[in-house]
């Protein structure tokens, strides 16, 4: 048994982002992650620049990585009419298996515990969190950070609310090689669904769509359902025609949830995707996963210091995390079921081909601003 200054539990994009920043300002950080590192992992790929300042303040060297500069965009709906434009601030394309690989990297650097296992049970009592896992240990500490991605045993565990309903979502990610240009980022509806397109590094494309499991599973395999559905999209069926797999076959992962979720469950502090998660046409779930570690972490040192208890740091928590993130959840979700009304998102584009201003405005409303320090 030990006794540990903050247990973190996932070692994905949020989870390590908080292990680096509490490991940086001399807090002890235990990170429990079931899997390997480093892992290919159904995402996006694609970082606004706002979080660029913080990754600096972490000692994070992303140039290092080589990401790919991303500062335009395209959006086109299931009959191929587009629009596009310059995004408001930009940002980069980089993947999950480098990303978080170089961050695994840093936060051992940093001193951070990493342990192999999955945890069982976390109990709260007595002012102290118990965290067991399944090969036998036990961990205890004053805190727990909860990064343990979309979907997890563990919201299982504590019962979330979300957990108990069904999704009709299911994503599907894969690396590509082919001509796409590299400072785009593209997204494209089609029925029941829609897929984002950009660069990162190595000259690899990243493709990773959402689509309807109602839909999907009258196919009998991802290329079926590719080639009946999404190629109903010209553009879409342009660029897979064009495109060579790198991957044996793609990455899949169902019962995908944008229900609301609470940013604090049994007095843990959720952050990245298991405290909300964004629809990915909006293309900002990573930086939001970071921008929550990075209030998690503050916070976290506050009530170390002395300067928050437990009940003012959840509810601290509570009301940045809806201040920073509740506008963009509910704007992504609103903008998924425009883009589920065929007729609708195509009266919406005829709008922004002769108003095409207001895109860049509707893209601000789902992005944050540069985080300072």
């Amino acid at each position: 048994m030990k006794n540990n200054g903050v247990i973190i539990i996932g070692g994905g994009l949020a989870g390590l982002t908080a292990a680096i920043h509490l490991s940086k300002i001399g807090i002890d950080v235990t990170l429990v992650e079931k899997n390997d590192f480093p892992k290919h992992k159904v995402c996006g790929e694609y970082i606004s620049n706002e979080v660029l300042p913080y990754l600096t303040w972490l000692d994070l060297d992303i140039e290092f990585l080589q990401p790919q500069a991303i500062s335009k965009f395209i959006f086109a709906t299931a009959s191929g009419k587009a629009v596009s434009g310059e995004l408001p601030l930009g940002g980069f394309g980089v993947s999950r298996y480098a990303l978080d690989h170089f961050l695994h990297k840093k936060a051992l650097t940093n001193k951070c515990q990493i342990i192999k296992d999955s945890v069982t049970s976390i109990d709260f009592s007595n002012d102290e969190f118990t965290v067991n896992l399944s090969e036998g240990g036990e961990l205890k500490s004053k805190i727990v950070i909860g990064a343990f991605g979309k979907r997890s045993n563990v919201d299982q565990k504590l019962n979330r609310e979300f957990i108990r309903k069904k999704s009709p979502w299911l994503a599907v990610k894969g690396h590509f090689k082919v001509e796409f240009p590299l400072e785009l980022v593209g997204l494209y509806n089609f029925k029941g669904g829609y897929c984002g397109v950009s660069n990162v590094e190595s000259n690899t494309v990243n493709i990773c769509y959402l689509a309807d499991y109602k839909t999907f599973k009258k196919y009998k395999n991802t290329s079926d359902y590719q080639k009946s559905i999404l190629y109903q999209n010209p553009l879409l069926k342009t660029i897979f025609e064009n495109a060579t797999p790198l991957f044996e076959k793609p990455l899949t992962i169902s019962q995908i949830a944008f229900d609301k979720k609470k940013c604090v469950e049994n007095h843990i502090l959720m952050i990245g995707d298991t405290a909300g998660l964004i629809h990915p046409l909006c293309g900002n779930g990573m930086a939001m996963a970071i921008h929550s570690a990075k209030i998690a972490s503050e916070l976290v040192s506050h009530y170390f210091s002395g300067q928050l208890d437990r009940k003012n740091l959840e509810q601290k928590y509570t009301d940045t995390w809806n201040q920073n993130f509740s506008s963009r959840l509910k704007t992504g979700r609103m903008l998924s079921k425009i883009l589920q009304n065929k007729k609708l998102s195509e009266v919406i584009m005829q709008g922004l081909s002769v108003f095409p201003f207001l895109l860049p405005k509707i893209i601000r409303k789902t992005h944050g601003k540069t985080l300072t320090i």
